[in-house]
């Protein structure tokens, strides 16, 4: 383990005998979602070579980073859209540059020559927790990439665009069942198949992997699909959160293409299961670190009157 004494902050490289004090202080933070337990983050631990760390102060944990280290690059954690510093309802904007100021001194004694750290969008914070934006203003980081995502703002929902309206009339005709549904094996045989037709590329999660980790979390991760005469057309899974509800994947068969089976998944999702969520998120709709929009997505996505908010990546050169 090493540990960094400074300004009476210091930093500890995660162990095994953390799980139960990093596990509680995820439960309790501002800003940390289910990703975060390590029982979700160590799913795919031989991808990655983990080093998260812990932030004390006066003996207690007053912060997080979920991360990986990588040819001298300590990474917000890799297997994770997001990361950053998960902070206590305590943390304060001195204290966050304290933390800061250890992580940069850790980094030096360790020979890791940058960090690429990934905030935590502001959806997900339970109340205000962009400290770690301004720490990373004062350290000089810089903006390394941003990818655009598609929220819908619940309390205020916006109307559908009219292709998305006729679309919806169309599965109301084929009287598609729009339900909660637990057969992973079955829809991600249906993303796998348009990821490979369409895109060339295979899912970033096995159906099994899938199946483990809704196992682990049945709150946080949910499949919702549409259906006639009990055959699966299409269907949603979403990563469930305090504040947003976001679609992990999202897929339609063939022939739930021609009768609008995730179009009747999203709009269920949105008018009904989750009308008292504050966000509904799409996902992001870039290729190429954001430099490149898929415009045919992003405007699907906006058809259910959805908006941008960002995902932001930043650079810190010890």
């Amino acid at each position: 383990m090493s540990r960094c004494e400074r300004n009476a902050v210091s930093v500890s490289e995660y162990t095994p005998e953390h799980k139960i004090i990093w596990n509680k202080f995820i439960s309790n933070s501002k800003n940390g979602v289910f990703l975060f337990y390590r029982d979700y983050m160590e799913y795919h631990s031989s991808k990655f070579n983990d080093n998260s760390l812990l932030f004390f102060k006066n003996g207690r944990v007053v912060g997080l980073l979920p991360a990986n280290i990588d040819n001298a690059t300590l990474h917000s954690h890799e297997g994770l859209t997001f990361g950053g510093i998960i902070s206590s309802f305590e943390m304060t904007t001195a204290l966050m540059l304290e933390i800061f100021e250890n992580l940069a001194n850790y980094c030096k004694e360790q020979g890791i020559k940058k960090i690429l750290y990934k905030a935590v969008p502001h959806i997900y914070h339970l109340i205000p927790a962009e400290e770690d934006l301004y720490a990373l203003f004062r350290y000089n980081a810089k903006l390394r990439y941003r990818t655009v995502s598609s929220c819908v703002y619940l309390p205020r929902k916006m109307k559908y665009e009219y292709n998305r309206r006729r679309v919806l009339e169309k599965a109301n005709e084929h009287c598609l069942i729009v339900k909660r549904s637990f057969d992973f094996s079955c829809f991600m045989k249906i993303v796998e198949k348009v990821l490979i037709e369409y895109h060339g590329v295979t899912p970033v999660h096995t159906a099994e992997e899938i199946r483990l980790l809704a196992e682990r979390f049945p709150d946080s991760i949910k499949l919702f699909a549409a259906f006639k005469n009990e055959v699966m057309l299409g269907g949603v899974i979403i990563y469930e959160s305090a504040n947003v509800a976001h679609s992990q994947y999202g897929a339609n068969s063939n022939e739930g293409r021609l009768v609008g089976a995730e179009d009747a998944v999203f709009d269920y999702l949105i008018r009904d299961y989750y009308k008292d969520k504050k966000y509904f998120d799409f996902g992001t709709s870039t290729e190429k670190f954001g430099r490149l929009l898929n415009y045919g997505l992003i405007r699907y996505k906006e058809g259910f009157g959805s908006r941008a908010i960002v995902y932001d990546c930043y650079q810190l050169t010890m």
